[in-house]
């Protein structure tokens, strides 16, 4: 199956979207009880499923030959953007911009620590995801920099949970998915060395 003909400019619109319902909310007071906290989770959320859909694209087209390739890179920019943007607002509207104290929340709190090796490991993966940045790394760097996308997925998951007291069924299910992917990636990759080594 191609999708081809779809421009990728469709992802970005349906992109933002989730920012754009969230906007509506804000000034039309759909927010919940704790209006901070639902911007934080929303903007979490949302990076976590644009992560898990780029996780989805190789095995889509290797199991089930849909290719959405030409969308892997904008899923992962948008995943990025909305990691960007939930620190932001935890920093802005949680932390008031007190750098001092957000900086000894995160070393002191495993949960924020998580989260911010997550976030960095996506504002890397954004950062080199360009033509150019594969051309200057060279293909064998750039792949082995990208492969830790495999880390910031399961680190995503377990910042969502351990934000909880009791953890929500939601990020469970999805960080059982992902181990299924990851699953898929490692059988995979055993499968192209015994192959090359035969």
């Amino acid at each position: 199956m191609q999708l081809r003909r779809l421009p990728t400019g469709v992802v970005w619109a349906l992109g933002a979207l989730p920012l754009a319902v969230l906007v509506w909310d804000v000034f039309a007071g759909g927010l919940g009880v704790d209006p901070v906290r639902d911007i934080e989770h929303r903007l979490g959320r949302t990076a976590v499923y644009f992560l898990v859909a780029s996780l989805c694209v190789t095995p889509l087209l290797r199991l089930a030959r849909i290719n959405l390739m030409k969308f892997r890179r904008p899923l992962g920019l948008l995943s990025a953007s909305y990691a960007a943007l939930h620190l932001l607002a935890w920093a802005v509207l949680d932390m008031g911009l007190r750098w001092e104290q957000a900086l000894k929340d995160i070393a002191r709190r495993p949960y924020l620590t998580i989260g911010m090796a997550a976030l960095v490991i996506l504002l890397i993966l954004a950062a080199t995801s360009s033509n150019a940045a594969i051309r200057r790394l060279g293909a064998r760097r750039w792949g082995a920099i990208h492969r830790l996308v495999y880390l910031a997925a399961p680190l995503a998951l377990f910042h969502w949970l351990l934000a909880h007291k009791i953890w929500p069924g939601k990020p469970l299910l999805i960080l059982g998915a992902v181990a299924i992917l990851l699953g898929l990636r490692l059988a995979w990759a055993r499968a192209r060395r015994f192959a090359s080594n035969t």
